[in-house]
């Protein structure tokens, strides 16, 4: 496709040069900030010349876990790794109306603040983007290191929270160039991606960026008490030089696993948001910021059923209890169901509880869906292709087990339609029941 008959869409951010693939079109890897090392990110202004927006957004250099790949194969299939990382993609349906006004949804990924990116195959937004209609926006961010340890005398916290911030300034801006409507903003989070976006409903300069969340498994339960944990990490990392290579930075980072072994469950997830720390309120405050702002954010959110045997099944070290003779399979059920409720599950409930009582709009969900076959059950991540991926992306990982992606997708399409509802209106049945794939209630008023 030549540069004159590629979509072209023209932004406060520039004129930008994206491209169609089959029923959608995307504008892919757009810069929306820079970020010196260690430092917070600066917007990126207005472009002179057209923006070519048709690469995917570079992931942010992480340390790679190997068992990712236990549940999901190649998982950075063709992916490329830079530091220049602060880049977002955007997805409309290719048959866009002219006049026509989506609501945009802003997806934040997930994996436990060190791993993952927004281009990343598995989040293909191409069926949810085509069949429900809205604008889709991909945000990639620091991670790790780079962008959630910081402290005192040293680089700051949350950058990669200051990041996201400014992608969604990006999207104020610029999101109703390709259709889409500002007031109508979204955020949909899986995992640690939920949690930041639970922390940038209390961020300051937040107000009125979005309207809406969507948080899919937060890690709620860990986020409480976190500050001795985050002092051993910063002892552990010791001073970094800003100009150190990469590599160098990275290899600090992996000296945090065994500092922190000795913090038990929070351990799982070290790196995150801190209280106390601009943006953010400190953690005696932060229960009536999230009271606060309730009104003007609706909220949808929830876990799946078995969470925690995700871990349970790509953790080796944790491999040999459903291996005990006879009561293996038991210990494992009753951890799993302990952990999931006790860092997911009910950590959500009192999310939307809070919520409904501070006067806010709030639903609850809880995801059933469990694949056919030796699989995972209703674990962590099987939401995931509910909601974004193709056939062939998802076909290639243990994920799904022994189900066709015919059962998933007919799933997938229930969940992706509610999902979209509450998104255009923030308004959903008081009550759905999807057998074996999804319960879902709104929380009651006060």
């Amino acid at each position: 496709m030549s540069a004159a008959s590629a979509p072209q869409f023209h932004a406060p951010a520039g004129t930008i040069i994206g491209w169609t693939d089959g029923p959608v079109v995307r504008a892919t890897g757009i810069r929306y900030a820079r970020a010196a090392r260690f430092q917070p990110p600066v917007a990126e202004p207005a472009a002179v010349e057209p923006i070519l927006a048709t690469a995917a957004a570079p992931a942010c250099p992480q340390v790679a876990d190997p068992r990712l790949a236990v549940a999901f194969g190649d998982f950075y299939a063709d992916a490329t790794f830079d530091e220049d990382c602060l880049r977002l993609s955007v997805t409309r349906p290719a048959d866009f109306r002219p006049g026509e006004t989506l609501p945009v949804l802003v997806w934040v990924h997930g994996g436990s603040y060190v791993t993952g990116a927004g281009d990343v195959p598995l989040y293909d937004p191409a069926a949810l983007v085509q069949e429900q209609r809205v604008v889709f926006v991909a945000v990639t961010y620091r991670l790790g290191l780079l962008g959630f340890l910081g402290g005192p005398g040293g680089s700051p916290p949350n950058l990669g929270l200051l990041d996201l911030r400014e992608a969604l300034r990006w999207v104020q801006r610029n999101s109703a160039a390709f259709g889409g409507n500002p007031a109508l903003v979204t955020l949909l989070g899986h995992s640690s991606g939920a949690d930041a976006i639970a922390h940038l409903m209390v961020a300051e300069g937040t107000a009125g960026l979005f309207r809406r969340v969507i948080l899919h498994s937060a890690p709620l339960g860990l986020a409480p008490n976190r500050g001795a944990m985050t002092q051993a990490m910063r002892a552990a990392v010791g001073d970094v030089e800003p100009a150190a290579d990469v590599a160098q930075v990275l290899a600090r980072e992996e000296s945090v696993n065994q500092a922190v072994r000795r913090f038990g469950l929070k351990s799982g997830m070290p790196f995150g948001t801190q209280y106390g720390a601009y943006p953010l309120p400190a953690e005696a405050d932060v229960e009536q910021a999230w009271r606060a702002v309730a009104p003007a954010v609706d909220v949808l959110v929830g876990a799946t059923a078995e969470e925690t045997r995700f871990f349970a099944f790509i953790d080796p070290r944790l491999a040999w209890i459903e291996r005990v003779p006879v009561v293996g399979g038991l210990l494992t059920r009753a951890l799993v169901r302990i952990t999931s409720n006790r860092i997911y599950l009910k950590p959500a409930r009192t999310f939307a509880r809070r919520q409904s009582e501070a006067g806010g709009r709030a639903y609850r969900f809880e995801v059933l869906f469990s694949p056919a076959g030796p699989a995972l059950g209703a674990a962590h991540t099987v939401d995931l292709p509910l909601l974004l991926g193709t056939r062939a992306g998802w076909a290639a990982t243990a994920l799904l087990g022994a189900s066709s992606w015919e059962r998933v997708d007919a799933a997938g399409r229930q969940v992706r339609q509610l999902w979209t509802d509450f998104a255009r209106t923030g308004v959903l049945p008081a009550a759905v029941d999807i057998p074996g794939v999804l319960r879902l209630r709104q929380e009651p008023a006060a």
